[in-house]
């Protein structure tokens, strides 16, 4: 059983993660979805964020990754390890150079090293995740000091899948949320939230990001 500090931590109460379908999701994504879940704008617009924020030839983590990782075209990498529950969507990934089938809302610590990643991203899946704040210290422990993780979300969801505080808010307090779980989890510094929409008529794009405090790593989450 996960002994999770968002049940003591004061920020919101355990129903607040609750979901209407709380079967394990590994047989929810047991089907591949070969989609893509933002419109192309939206797409473009994630492109651009990642170029800025991202550091080339670097190694990356994507974090509840799937069929497309939306690098923009041309970017340098090292390597970048997708993160995710249904093998066959990572295996047609043609930016990912190594996946792991792996379910964080079972288990939230990750099955990597201290400071193994130079940058990590999120993109349309923050809505899902049912212990955000053992995730966000995780993600800090796995990046190097400095390192940015971007957590980006549109106006879309599987709704029996995401948590009630999403479907409870809106899109301008998912930006405040999300910032949110970065203060709540520590080991963070510069936090930014931001409508990276292009405009028009299409998918909006909201994105918060972060990057990893120097100093001491974040202690893995404890199992009891």
């Amino acid at each position: 059983m996960i002994s999770d500090p968002r049940l003591g931590d004061g920020l919101f109460s355990p129903a607040a993660y609750a979901r209407e379908d709380e079967a394990a999701d590994d047989h929810f994504y047991v089907i591949p979805r070969k989609v893509v879940h933002i419109d192309d704008g939206a797409i473009v617009a994630l492109g651009r964020l990642y170029a800025e924020l991202l550091p080339s030839g670097g190694r990356l983590l994507d974090l509840m990754s799937s069929w497309r990782s939306h690098l923009p075209e041309g970017f340098n990498t090292r390597a970048v390890v997708g993160l995710g529950l249904n093998a066959e969507e990572m295996a047609d990934n043609p930016q990912l150079t190594t996946h792991v089938v792996y379910d964080l809302n079972r288990d939230p610590r990750l099955p990597f090293a201290d400071e193994k990643f130079d940058g990590a991203m999120c993109a349309v899946s923050i809505q899902y995740v049912v212990h955000p704040l053992l995730v966000f210290r995780e993600v800090r422990r796995v990046l190097r000091p400095g390192a940015p993780f971007v957590v980006s979300f549109s106006n879309r969801c599987f709704p029996t899948k995401a948590v009630a505080v999403w479907l409870d808010t809106s899109d301008e307090q998912h930006l405040t949320l999300v910032r949110t779980y970065f203060t709540a989890a520590g080991g963070w510094t510069d936090a930014q939230a931001e409508n990276r929409s292009l405009g028009g008529h299409g998918d909006p794009l909201y994105s918060v990001w972060a990057r990893a405090s120097a100093g001491t790593t974040a202690a893995r989450p404890t199992i009891a």
